[in-house]
């Protein structure tokens, strides 16, 4: 039994990262053997195994031979006569097919030290294409590390794209290959991958639609909707917003590729119908209930946020109730972050100030200062006492804003 570190381990080690996980592949055993050594195995259609001690994954070293469509139509072979080079052939790029052994050696078969030293994305072999998986992950992994693919892998991505396996992939596994490039420090370089490659279209169309379709007048007129939805991922990762924002980012405009093109570029009326478009994105996609809830809400308020420093008391109040802000302090907070984000993430606006936010933040505070205790000692019914809290928040405001 001969004991190697993989993947993304060696991936980072190397290029001077954090390590998250360790995973190994052990080379010369059998699913006998790690039993006996008390390896507990979690793996269904692959040999892999949980280390007693540490929890690490060891997996025995295998082939795979595509025999159906999808992640999972593979024939595995892990008998002891696998060698450590044909278990790093099947992996999908010379950057995670490099291998660490024991005793610290270095085993590179595939050349990927030097792709990770000259920033490349390559696929391993022409394998690749047997795993339709491999055109996100490759896509994910330009979002992280910011690195060139070479041509000959984008061909191979598009030839997946244009068959129908990346149809067979889970919405799950999309969701969290999606969720974690989104993520990562360059989210928007996802995006431009998927799409140059034709997966965008496939597998993300409400966000494929995007491109092409002109902003206002009043944005630069070279950047169009996918354009700016580019830029606002890049603005909310250099913010370190969180996932849920960022997801918030990324539907918000979904209206604007429905609006009717004798129109364009104006776009009246694309926040409520970006809600429906967003909410079937979110049910396909399995979406989390947190990053659905400021998905929807930013989709449909944004514009209300971006002017409310022209609204009227009672206008202000029906947003922020809307917005739930006096209830869920932080998710509000979290829309008026996805809201200054859409604001700025444009050409020439990154630095620009967003005074609706604070705006908005101080009106909050107001209405929450409003002592709803003493009115409902006053003892009046349910729907007067309603209409009181309402008179008196609004007259705060006034007091506070209008003045």
């Amino acid at each position: 039994m001969h004991l190697y570190k993989v993947g993304g381990c060696v991936r980072d080690r190397l290029l001077g990262q954090k390590i998250k996980d360790r995973d190994w592949v052990v080379v010369g055993s059998s699913p006998d053997e790690m039993e006996r050594l008390g390896f507990r195995r979690v793996g269904k259609g692959f040999p892999v195994y949980l280390h007693p001690d540490t929890g690490e994954e060891y997996a025995l070293a295998r082939t795979e031979r595509k025999t159906g469509r999808g992640y999972h139509g593979f024939s595995v072979d892990s008998s002891q006569s696998v060698t450590l080079e044909e278990d790093l052939s099947r992996r999908d790029l010379t950057i995670n097919a490099i291998a660490e052994a024991e005793d610290g050696t270095i085993i590179d078969p595939y050349n990927g030290l030097n792709d990770l030293r000259a920033g490349i994305l390559r696929h391993v072999s022409a394998a690749f294409v047997e795993d339709p998986l491999r055109v996100l992950r490759v896509a994910r992994f330009a979002a992280r590390y910011d690195f060139d693919i070479v041509k000959e892998t984008i061909a191979l991505m598009r030839e997946i794209s244009a068959g129908d396996e990346l149809l067979s992939l889970a919405p799950e596994r999309i969701w969290v290959e999606l969720e974690r490039a989104l993520c990562e420090a360059h989210p928007d370089l996802f995006i431009r991958t998927l799409r140059e490659c034709g997966a965008l279209a496939v597998l993300f169309p409400e966000i494929d639609r995007l491109f092409g379709i002109p902003q206002p007048k009043k944005y630069h007129p070279e950047v169009d909707t996918g354009e700016h939805i580019c830029l606002a991922l890049r603005q909310a990762a250099l913010r370190g917003a969180s996932a849920p924002i960022r997801f918030a980012v990324l539907v918000h405009d979904f209206g604007k590729a429905m609006t009717d093109p004798k129109l364009l570029p104006a776009h009246t009326g694309h926040e409520e119908r970006g809600v429906d478009p967003a909410a079937d994105f979110c049910d396909r996609f399995r979406v989390p209930k947190e990053h659905r809830g400021i998905g929807l809400a930013v989709t449909r308020y944004h514009l209300q946020v971006h002017r409310a420093q022209s609204l009227r008391p009672m206008k202000l109040l029906r947003l922020l109730t809307k917005l739930d802000a006096l209830r869920r302090p932080q998710r509000f907070e979290d829309i008026l972050i996805a809201c200054e984000i859409d604001a700025t993430g444009r050409a020439g606006k990154t630095q620009a100030p967003y005074p609706a936010a604070d705006y908005l933040r101080q009106a909050r505070k107001i209405v929450a200062a409003v002592d709803a205790e003493e009115l409902m000692r006053e003892g009046l019914p349910g729907e007067e006492m309603r209409v009181a809290l309402e008179r008196s928040r609004i007259d705060a405001l006034k007091r506070a804003v209008f003045n």
